[in-house]
């Protein structure tokens, strides 16, 4: 799949966060990795200098290390996040 890393694909992976119970917040930070996940408060921290690729590329790892139920994802949802763990 090739990703197109616009601003709309970004608010697409952006509203699969409330499908899986987590907030998305956009931070200044020093995190070594460009994120935090605080999985206990279910909140992810992406840093707010990073490029629209780079904040896409992060949300994606992301979504992808996340362990999380598929019954409570839209079907619009499931459908990129089925696209982005070919990746």
């Amino acid at each position: 799949m090739e990703l197109k890393y616009t601003k709309q694909f970004q608010k697409k992976l952006e509203n699969i966060f409330p499908d899986l119970e987590y907030r998305l917040r956009y931070e200044k930070g020093n995190f070594k990795s460009g994120f935090c996940v605080l999985r206990d408060e279910k909140v992810v921290i992406i840093n707010k200098y990073y490029t629209t690729e780079g904040k896409i590329n992060t949300i994606i790892k992301i979504l992808n290390s996340l362990n999380y139920s598929f019954k409570n994802i839209k079907e619009e949802n499931l459908q990129i996040l089925n696209k982005i763990k070919l990746i």
